[in-house]
């Protein structure tokens, strides 16, 4: 008869499970901890307030969610249990309240730095990380190794915050891209008068272009700055540049509604940024396209700006031939003009590390973020082989590329040289070391031609 009570009592008492403040009920899958909320549908995950969203964040596949290294201009998943819990400092996902660690991820440039300096032991230390400023991962960081095999550097940053809160990945890349020491200070200085001689005249170079890149204080880089963010600091360069002194006023033309005549002039002038490039979407940087950018430039068309590009500012001045000196003195005068009028107009300075220098995107733009360059004919080179000419431009610390851009090729015998370090020099160090590199490998050019009788 005992027995058969106790049987009795086994077979029909309901199981309930409880801990202080967890409750597990079906149907409704809501899974709760004192603050924290997980909901679907709705896909929100709050902690104190708080809520978190990705774009960035691309499926796959239906029920695999690889976050920040797939196309980010798509903000959503098509996979129907894809979902995006992707509060990183606490790990939740869609199916558990526990707090684990993002997956050591697959880096496909395998011979990248990323690949060198991301250890699983780094991984696991900052992949739950989200910055302050613009909700940036280390995930989102370093997109771009792992979803391409063919990256040398291989990582972003979202934000300033990204170079102190991964400072364990960033620091050795940069010191090992730039060749610098870990105690290295930033060095500037725009004098042009320092310049010594020019390009030889007689070189046939084409056109000159000098650049930098500027980021203003308080908001996101181009990979993880936010939509109102953007808009922001479009709003803030455009009212700015009402302000330039009368040799650097023109006009900013926003990318949002832009006339189809001026579109086609800008194509025509050469001066239109598209989107489409590979690195840029998967790193987060096309993201809301073309929203809360465009191109201001002069009525001469020597002196422009891209506003919410690869940096928030691209400060460019350039001119047909070989006139290096006479285009770094306008762009020193155009870092000038930009960044008084946007501190008279936010309060706001540009981005400066003791350390690294001005702020960008890129860590291999780090420093003075200047990029001084000619496109020029070297036949000779060509006939010699482009494998000879890559090799002698890094002994004289230059970067060849093909006149597409950094991404697009090489077509004839026309090149654009530029200076190859960033950070560790000055402006007027690269500078002029750009001009006598150019000046060299025309010197070793006409030699060349003459070598395969042409």
């Amino acid at each position: 008869m005992f027995l058969l009570v106790i049987l009795y009592l086994v077979l029909n008492i309901t199981p309930t499970i409880s801990t202080a403040g967890d409750t597990i009920s079906t149907p409704g899958d809501t899974i709760s901890t004192p603050g924290d909320t997980i909901s679907t549908p709705g896909d929100t995950i709050s902690t104190a307030g708080d809520t978190i969203s990705t774009p960035g964040d691309t499926c796959l596949d239906s029920g695999d969610c690889h976050h920040g290294t797939t196309h980010p201009e798509e903000d959503t998943c098509e996979g129907s249990s894809c979902k995006h819990y992707t509060r990183r400092d606490h790990h939740y996902s869609p199916h558990t309240s526990d707090h684990r660690m993002s997956a050591f991820p697959e880096i496909k440039s395998t011979h990248s730095l990323v690949a060198k300096h991301v250890t699983k032991e780094k991984w696991d230390k900052l992949s739950g990380i989200t910055t302050k400023t613009s909700g940036f991962t280390l995930a989102k960081a370093i997109a771009c190794a792992v979803e391409f095999d063919n990256q040398h550097c291989g990582i972003y940053a979202g934000d300033k915050d990204s170079y102190s809160d991964f400072a364990d990945v960033f620091d050795p890349i940069i010191q090992e891209y730039h060749g610098i020491k870990a105690d290295a200070k930033h060095t500037s200085d725009m004098d042009s008068t320092k310049i010594v001689g020019n390009v030889n005249p007689e070189a046939p170079v084409k056109s000159t272009r000098i650049r930098v890149g500027r980021s203003i204080n308080g908001y996101g880089l181009s990979p993880g700055i936010t939509k109102d963010q953007r808009l922001a600091v479009e709003q803030l360069f455009a009212s700015a540049s009402k302000k330039f002194p009368e040799e650097l006023a023109g006009e900013y033309y926003p990318l949002t509604g832009m006339d189809e005549k001026i579109r086609q002039q800008l194509v025509d002038d050469h001066f239109l940024f598209v989107s489409g490039d590979p690195n840029l979407k998967v790193a987060g940087m096309e993201r809301d396209w073309p929203e809360g950018r465009g191109i201001f430039h002069n009525k001469e068309k020597t002196f422009l700006v891209w506003v919410n590009e690869e940096d928030q500012l691209r400060i460019i001045s350039m001119q047909k031939g070989g006139d290096v000196k006479g285009v770094f003195e306008r762009l020193a005068q155009g870092i000038k003009a930009v960044g008084d009028s946007v501190k008279e107009e936010s309060g706001q300075d540009f981005m400066l590390d003791e350390k690294y220098g001005y702020i960008h995107s890129c860590p291999t733009n780090l420093g003075t973020g200047m990029r001084a360059s000619v496109h020029i004919d070297l036949p000779g080179w060509t006939k010699d082989g482009v494998d000879k000419l890559k090799a002698r431009c890094e002994e004289l610390a230059l970067q060849p590329r093909g006149t597409r851009g950094e991404s697009g090729g090489q077509t004839g015998h026309t090149y654009d040289i530029s200076n190859k370090h960033r950070l560790g020099y000055s402006e007027v160090q690269l500078v002029q070391t750009m001009i006598d590199g150019v000046n060299k490998l025309y010197e070793e050019d006409l030699a060349l031609q003459k070598k395969h009788g042409m």
